[in-house]
């Protein structure tokens, strides 16, 4: 199996779209999970070394901000909209791994009160729209640290590495 962990999520996508356990769905689970990798694997690059500490460490703290930023967005759009102060933010890439600035990207967009407009690539930035903030420097930095530094741990990256 090329991909194992592909294989996983997406029998267990099926379950859950299934929304039964019926051995009929356990069997199509596992078949989608054995054959569709097999038929993508020419397109998909090989996977490279995860550090698994730095993975789940990394997950907890995004779960953790999802939790927070729902409640912060929340107070936000349900007071007056007067407090809101959208900005665009310009957020420089560390790295040219497309893998790791892809799950920047994403992270930050799953973050509610953000949204990854453009990852481009060329300037080696992220356009980042918030709805709410009054120190852009300040949102950036905490967005490189809390997000892209631990990514670029789980792939063994350094930081300016091209991939």
């Amino acid at each position: 199996m090329a991909h194992p962990v592909l294989s996983v999520l997406l029998g267990l996508s099926w379950l859950a779209l299934s929304q039964s356990v019926a051995p009929v769905h356990l069997l199509s689970a596992t078949l989608i999970g054995l054959i569709v990798p097999r038929l993508v694997h020419p397109f998909l690059p090989a996977a490279g070394p995860v550090h698994w500490p730095s993975a789940c460490r990394l997950a907890l703290v995004v779960l953790w901000d999802i939790v927070i930023s729902n409640i912060t967005v929340a107070r936000l759009v349900l007071g007056p909209l007067e407090r809101m102060s959208p900005l665009w933010l310009k957020v420089p890439l560390a790295s040219q791994h497309p893998r790791v600035n892809a799950l920047f990207a994403s992270i930050i967009t799953t973050t509610p009160g953000t949204v990854s407009a453009v990852v481009d690539e060329t300037q080696g930035v992220i356009w980042v729209h918030a709805l709410n903030g009054d120190d852009p420097a300040a949102m950036v930095a905490d967005m490189k640290t809390r997000y892209e530094a631990p990514l670029l741990r789980v792939f063994y990256l350094d930081e300016g590495s091209p991939s």
